[in-house]
């Protein structure tokens, strides 16, 4: 009886062993859940910073370390002076000079992101409720990075950098400049003859005279109603 019960608590205890190798223990800490990811930008922008359609001299380049090297937003072409303008509506939580630069911040209505504008003179102050294409500022002559003269545009999640150019929507961010299109159906309109030269042929062809041009009299002929 002993040597049955010996072997039936021993073979308990290998059990138990094998089992408690091949299973995470209980007691372990269990692994973080994946970071969710972060929510995309929503293109609520209505109309670039500046100009219609500006040409961009350099564009977002994210930098690998949170200090590491890159270019934190884009670089929009504008001569000083030229109207600066809120691509979305928000609230101006920034507007003033940082390291001899004039900035001005919003904070976009709805979001949890905020633009900045650089070098810019504000024309608005803290506070300051603004809407979609309305001025913050203009382009000033100095303090840009750029080889001619830009604005810096940038766009915050927090701490963090994102591309500017994701809040354009489709139809802003690749529309270009307005071209006139032919209307179906509707003639093109054709060149009028000068009333001078209407009078002069009708003039010629009432006095009968056989001198005029056969072009002069055709012109008459036609232009007369």
């Amino acid at each position: 009886m002993r040597a049955k019960r010996y072997v039936r608590l021993t073979g308990a205890a290998l059990l138990a062993l094998t089992s408690a190798v091949l299973t995470p223990w209980a007691w372990a800490d269990a692994p973080p859940p994946p970071p969710a990811p972060s929510p995309g930008t929503p293109a609520v922008a209505r109309a670039w910073p500046v100009g219609t359609h500006p040409a961009v001299l350099r564009g977002w380049e994210p930098p690998a370390t949170l200090y590491g090297r890159g270019h934190r937003g884009v670089d929009l072409a504008a001569p000083a002076g030229t109207p600066v303008r809120a691509v979305a509506a928000g609230r101006v939580s920034f507007a003033g000079r940082v390291a001899g630069r004039g900035v001005v911040s919003v904070e976009l209505t709805g979001t949890d992101l905020r633009t900045t504008y650089e070098p810019v003179a504000a024309s608005v102050k803290k506070g300051d409720e603004v809407r979609a294409g309305e001025p913050v500022g203009t382009v000033e002559g100095t303090g840009s990075h750029c080889t001619v003269t830009c604005v810096h545009w940038g766009l915050l999640r927090g701490d963090t950098y994102l591309d500017p150019l994701s809040l354009l929507p489709p139809w802003l961010l690749h529309r270009g400049p307005s071209r006139l299109l032919p209307v179906l159906g509707v003639p093109l309109p054709q060149p009028r003859t000068p009333r001078s030269a209407m009078a002069t042929a009708a003039s010629v062809i009432s006095a009968g005279s056989s001198a005029a041009p056969s072009s002069i009299r055709r012109t008459a002929a036609s232009t007369i109603p």
